[in-house]
């Protein structure tokens, strides 16, 4: 839906679903309900997330004609995509297979270009689209610095034909479309400081012209990824402007946090309702902050739980997308001041015109947490444009 601030959606990577008819019959299930309480009135966008299969079906037939007339029926429109996961996201193990294929493949081109076809189909003459996208690769898939270096530069290589492709279509179609890399935790680019450092010193040396680069190539700027790693998002954003490099989307999202008390006993209690996160499908990368102020980084809960007793560690953010409409959880909490603060930077001087909600991890959640999907999609929405 349109804001003063930005088109606010919510993104569809919620759903199971990985072929395109499975994925569209959900979202006419859904859709017209979320619709009809958040935005009964104007039209309301959706953040399309298509598997590389769905995204292969979608353009056959007519399937991405009856889309388009489905979307004007119901008063829908796409804006924004999610490219991070290609394949199975739910009902499948997919931990570290979330970055596969990585940006070092072809595969990986290919389905971006897809989606890039499919929304500039999509997409209101009016407006910019945007795909966000994994952070070039996982990070313990290449220990050796040598070995690194060289993905990165392939993976930077092919993000620039990407960049091409892209121009291509602004200038056949006039339609502006941006690749927002996603930097998370233990991908190759997991913060601010490194993204920018990448963008400066690899990717705009690599590509043959700057103001193609700086208009097709952007941030995803996903609030739990950042406020995992405790970083300062007014610094970043400042810092990002004053660069000219720009955020593609704010992808709207709380991680889940604890305060570890001293006590044995009580860290215990604390400990033991962090294992209740602890599920098979995702990854739930943990960043512990000591009481030095020195981090200590986990490839997921099960290595953090094992050092859950370490006494110099007083705070865990865990990669963990938990309910953004609520802070605390009782012996845990979540990120919300982290939003909070983004969206009023965003509010008070909008450095993007994409907002998308990412909460996929309903049913996954610890039983007391959740909820209807369709009354848990409305309640972050509604939390999101009453903070707006």
């Amino acid at each position: 839906m349109k804001l003063t601030s930005g088109h606010l959606t919510f993104c569809t990577n919620i759903y199971a679903g990985e072929n395109w008819m499975a994925h569209f019959a959900v979202l006419k299930d859904s859709f017209p309900v979320l619709k009809a309480q958040l935005s009964p009135e104007a039209p309301m966008g959706i953040g399309l997330r298509l598997s590389n299969l769905a995204s292969i079906e979608l353009l056959e037939e007519n399937h991405l004609e009856a889309f388009k007339q489905w979307l004007a029926k119901e008063g829908g429109y796409v804006f924004t995509m999610n490219g991070f996961p290609y394949g199975g996201f739910h009902h499948t193990r997919v931990k570290d297979q979330v970055h596969a294929p990585d940006w070092t493949t072809g595969d990986r081109v290919e389905y971006t270009l897809r989606l890039a076809e499919i929304l500039s189909q999509l997409l209101p003459a009016d407006m910019d689209g945007g795909i966000s996208t994994s952070p070039l690769s996982y990070k313990p898939w290449f220990t050796a610095t040598d070995a690194r270096k060289s993905a990165t530069a392939d993976a930077t290589a092919n993000i620039i034909k990407v960049a091409g492709a892209l121009h291509h279509i602004h200038s056949q179609s006039g339609k502006v479309i941006h690749l927002d890399i996603e930097p998370e935790p233990d991908g190759f680019l997991e913060s601010g400081p490194e993204f920018i450092d990448w963008y400066e010193n690899v990717l705009l040396p690599a590509g043959n012209e700057e103001s193609m680069i700086k208009n097709h190539i952007r941030l995803c700027y996903d609030v739990c990824h950042f406020a995992i790693g405790y970083e300062p998002h007014t610094a970043i954003i400042n810092e990002l402007q004053q660069k000219g490099i720009k955020i593609g989307k704010i992808q709207i999202s709380a991680a889940l946090k604890a305060k570890l008390p001293a006590s044995v006993s009580e860290r215990t209690v604390v400990l033991d309702e962090l294992s209740r996160f602890d599920e098979p499908t995702y990854l739930h990368q943990v960043i512990a902050r000591k009481d030095d102020g020195n981090l200590i980084r986990y490839p997921d809960l099960k290595e953090g739980l094992a050092d859950g007793e370490n006494p110099a560690v007083v705070e865990w953010r865990a990669h963990f997308h938990v309910p953004i409409f609520v802070e605390d959880m009782g012996l845990v909490q979540s990120t919300q001041s982290d939003i909070t603060e983004v969206l009023n930077l965003q509010k008070n001087n909008p450095f993007t015109a994409h907002l998308e909600v990412e909460t996929y991890t309903w049913e996954v959640l610890p039983t007391a947490l959740k909820a209807p999907l369709n009354d848990s999609i409305i309640r972050e929405l509604a939390w999101v444009k009453n903070l707006l």
